[in-house]
């Protein structure tokens, strides 16, 4: 979704802002901050581009692999490494 759009859940506008990414893992939490999203400004729903999902489901599949309890990242430091 682009800026200028409206969004299909409520009719509200939305526009390109952040969110904050979380899973549960069952054994642990995964909470990914500051991600670039289409963010809807009357419901709050959030819609996040295919690229930025193929990182954050590296992150996922890394926090699996080490079996980590909890995994708490900022968006920007995870496009730096």
């Amino acid at each position: 979704m682009n800026n200028g759009m409206t969004c299909p859940l409520c009719g509200g506008n939305c526009h390109k802002g952040k969110t904050t990414f979380t899973v549960d893992l069952g054994f642990g939490v995964v909470v990914v901050r500051e991600v670039p999203a289409t963010v809807c400004e009357q419901c709050g729903a959030d819609w996040i581009d295919d690229s930025v999902s193929e990182v954050l489901e590296n992150l996922v599949m890394d926090a699996r692999q080490k079996h980590a309890m909890i995994e708490v990242a900022n968006y920007q430091d995870l496009k730096a490494s």
